[in-house]
């Protein structure tokens, strides 16, 4: 029985975010993720979370294009809700083996920086989970972009478990010492799970 409650809950929220995020034109979000695999169980959990709602919402995923970790739990779990990925890879990872398999729609690119700026062309928002220096490089430059008015959509870190909280301690600091130009929630916003993540860019948008 609670699992039918939950189930029912669960198609209920969906609906609303779906409603939500079809008025404020929101299509694809990048998603910013690890490709380790050997990383606790509440991560993949999340991430498999966030990448269902998002197959099931009919949103496209654009990451990485990697084979292993978070990053491979999102592709997997938006495809097998029958939803869209679109890869974003420089070559010389395809050559060291690390393509996901399943992604068909995949563009290369000659370097990461201009993989960079793809994903953040292509996306009505940026969503980034836990990982490791890659993850946290992609998302400072996301910030540093949106700082310079280089990048409009929102930004929202996904705080699993915690992870972020040290770094968002720091980013507190720079902007209480006056490092940082502009108040800190026009540049990212924190959401604790996958469903709120979503809500946050639906109201961002709506801005």
């Amino acid at each position: 029985m609670k699992g039918e409650q939950r189930t029912v809950k669960g198609v209920s929220s969906l609906s609303i975010i779906r409603n939500m995020l079809q008025k404020a034109n929101v299509n694809t979000i990048t998603v910013y993720a690890s490709s380790s695999p050997g990383i606790a169980p509440v991560y993949f959990e999340a991430a498999k979370d966030l990448g269902e709602r998002m197959g099931a919402l009919g949103i496209a995923c654009i990451n990485g294009a990697g084979s292993k970790g978070l990053m491979a739990a999102v592709t997997d779990a938006v495809l097998g809700k029958g939803g869209k990925v679109y890869g974003i890879i420089p070559q010389f990872m395809i050559d060291k083996g690390w393509l996901h398999p399943d992604i068909r729609e995949l563009t290369v690119t000659p370097d990461m920086h201009t993989r960079k700026q793809l994903m953040a062309r292509k996306s009505d928002a940026c969503i980034a989970l836990p990982g490791g220096i890659g993850t946290l490089e992609e998302l400072l430059e996301i910030i540093t972009w949106k700082q310079l008015g280089l990048y409009t959509n929102p930004v929202i870190i996904l705080n699993t478990g915690g992870f972020y909280d040290s770094l968002l301690t720091i980013l507190q600091k720079m902007d209480a010492d006056g490092f940082l130009p502009h108040k800190t929630a026009d540049m990212w916003t924190v959401a604790g799970t996958p469903e709120e993540a979503l809500r946050l860019i639906f109201e961002q948008k709506q801005i």
